[in-house]
């Protein structure tokens, strides 16, 4: 495993190089979902790609920006599924994006996941990693290399509320949900890139981030196995929480397609119970 988080450091570096000097426009191509991809999304790709091929225990990667599994070494032990560049759309505002990775042992499905990391592309580069039994551990970039900086553990109760989705597109009980934590006085925190905001709700010690199922989008938006059951890891071993909308634990998911969404909402203790109370969740 430490071959693996020794690995993302570099692929940390490598794509907080092209951050800062590659071509920002759109490729010719379009992501697993029909989007269009940025050349850094390509890019980002191609580096962790590279980065992963001669590491023996890496068995398969599963991209956000490719459909499929790719083989890699048929006696490796671990399937990395990982999103390059969430938030990749945010660079050409100098806003913080990331990477997120998921370590799966076996068959992709959450209870699976082994560890999980994520890198913050800010005015600094940070990971966290995480790894069962233990809480997740943060470091920075330091004079250009990663130095450890602490564990991190969530409080009961926080005050940032990070609301994913259009409102337009919401039902009303969630609406409900998200006026309420307002009224108790908590603070938006949105930036549009997934990374960046469950980094600050967990560093800040507790809150809560939610994109749910819309009226839109109504398995939710983002992916299972790249995005949600990685965070879904991380806060609970933080002592947070991370549930969907019918109230089931997030590292339960058993997705049926390496590309599935869900609603998901992660916080710490308090906002979540709130969240099971508004939508009717029954303890």
């Amino acid at each position: 495993m430490q071959t693996i988080f020794k690995t993302i450091k570099t692929i940390a570096l490598e794509i907080d190089h092209a951050i800062k000097t590659a071509d920002l426009g759109y490729s010719d191509s379009e992501n697993s979902s029909g989007e269009d991809q940025l050349k850094l999304d390509v890019q980002s790709d191609l580096i962790i790609e590279k980065a992963f091929a001669p590491i023996t225990v890496v068995k398969n990667l599963v991209s956000e920006e490719k459909e499929g599994v790719l083989e890699l070494n048929t006696e490796g032990k671990y399937t990395i599924c990982y999103d390059p560049l969430d938030g990749s759309s945010l660079v050409d505002v100098n806003l913080s994006v990331g990477s997120i990775f998921g370590i799966y042992e076996g068959a992709l499905e959450a209870k699976n996941l082994v560890a999980s990391a994520y890198v913050v592309y800010g005015p600094r580069i940070e990971l966290v990693v995480a790894e069962h039994g233990k809480a997740p551990m943060l470091s920075r970039v330091i004079d250009g290399n990663f130095q450890e900086i602490g564990t991190i553990k969530m409080q009961e109760k926080g005050k940032l509320n990070a609301p994913g989705g259009t409102q337009q597109n919401w039902c009303d009980y969630h609406k409900t949900f998200i006026d309420d934590l307002f009224a108790e006085g908590y603070r938006l925190r949105y930036s549009g890139g997934m990374v960046p905001d469950l980094h600050q709700i967990i560093l800040k010690g507790g809150g809560i981030f939610s994109y749910p199922g819309t009226s839109d989008k109504p398995h939710g938006k983002l992916r299972q196995l790249f995005e949600v059951i990685p965070f879904a890891f991380m806060y609970e071993q933080a002592g947070g929480q991370a549930i969907n909308h019918k109230g089931m634990r997030l590292m339960e998911l058993i997705p049926s397609h390496p590309h599935d969404t869900s609603p998901c909402f992660f916080g710490s203790n308090y906002e979540i119970e709130a969240m099971k109370k508004s939508y009717g969740i029954q303890a």
